[in-house]
């Protein structure tokens, strides 16, 4: 399974040139807040029908208390997402993950990813072009071993 990393932007050109085939897509979009409007979800319907999109912010720990969240309820998504992953891997799909910048939410979550499943999330941090959310990491990784420890029984 291969896991690929995109912005909006990137993702948006891709979709009006040659999408690949055979491709899940993790989806993080910005949420309103009580200042901003945030960001409507990349349109994925014309050419992925395998997609899980997510309103996140796009925030640290030391940020969750000024958005009236905490670990526990920030991103109460991650199990749904794993299961998610889960099945696009049994699917035999290529997972791409996508936030606005390509940096972020989508780079922690595919560090996690590439974790569980490879023990290479680290190649993620090292890389220089991005700046994955540890929240995020943290989120998804957990999730999908407790997922796999689930399946396991």
């Amino acid at each position: 399974m291969k896991i690929d990393i995109y912005s909006r932007e990137a993702v948006e050109n891709l979709l009006n040139g040659h999408f690949p085939h055979n491709v899940a897509v993790i989806s993080f979009y910005d949420p309103p807040t009580k200042t901003w409007r945030g960001n409507a979800p990349v349109d994925y319907s014309e050419q992925a029908n395998t997609v899980f999109q997510i309103a996140l912010n796009d925030i640290d720990i030391d940020s969750l208390g000024d958005y009236g969240l905490t670990v526990e309820s920030y991103f109460t998504e991650a199990a749904e997402l794993a299961e998610f992953v889960y099945t696009a891997k049994e699917g035999g799909f290529d997972i791409i993950c996508q936030c606005e910048y390509g940096q972020s939410r989508s780079a922690g979550c595919a560090a996690a990813i590439l974790e569980h499943f490879y023990k290479t999330g680290i190649s993620v941090f090292a890389d220089y072009r991005y700046y994955p959310s540890q929240l995020v990491y943290n989120k998804v990784y957990n999730a999908l071993e407790a997922y796999k420890k689930s399946k396991s029984k």
